[in-house]
């Protein structure tokens, strides 16, 4: 399959991969995260090109993922603010974030450590299910076919259930 075609598959994976799944938009969307707005300040901490920069926060502005605003008029300058959408994709860079300090620490432990301001500690990010408030991991779970599966995630969701996780 081609990357350009990942976007038509039906899966909310391979779709969303189409977005953000290659590691420059990525580490672009872990800046804006970690504050950063100006075009400059994503080239000098990330060390890439211009060009990557420029494609990957055109391709987020595009998805409506980040907002382009003016905050100079001569010459005009712009900043990156996260939308909404953007701000949704936060749950997911925490799990990543999850995964990597359990099993790439680095020698001197985890490199940033996540502190909620409402309740005023350190925390690690859980999946709970929306229902019961219970964690959830893929032993947990069982995939059946939404409205939008069409035939691949049926015949993927057989394969699925038929098989237990771990």
């Amino acid at each position: 399959m081609r990357w350009e075609e990942l976007e038509k598959q039906p899966c909310s994976i391979a779709r969303s991969l189409a977005v953000f799944g290659d590691r420059w938009t990525l580490l672009v969307l872990r800046e804006s995260f970690m504050g950063v707005k100006k075009f400059a300040d994503f080239q000098a901490n990330l060390g890439i090109s211009k060009t990557i920069v420029a494609d990957r926060l055109r391709h987020l502005t595009d998805h409506g993922i980040l907002e382009k605003v003016a905050y100079q008029k001569n010459p005009v300058r712009y900043k990156y603010k996260l939308t909404r959408k953007g701000l949704d994709i936060y749950p997911v860079f925490l799990s990543i974030t999850r995964w990597g300090d359990t099993y790439y620490p680095g020698k001197k432990g985890v490199p940033l450590v996540y502190h909620h301001k409402n309740c005023d500690h350190d925390f690690n990010a859980v999946s709970i299910c929306s229902e019961c408030g219970e964690p959830v991991d893929a032993r947990d779970v069982i995939a059946r076919p939404g409205p939008g599966a069409g035939s691949y995630a049926r015949s993927a969701n057989e394969t699925l259930s038929e098989k237990k996780v771990g």
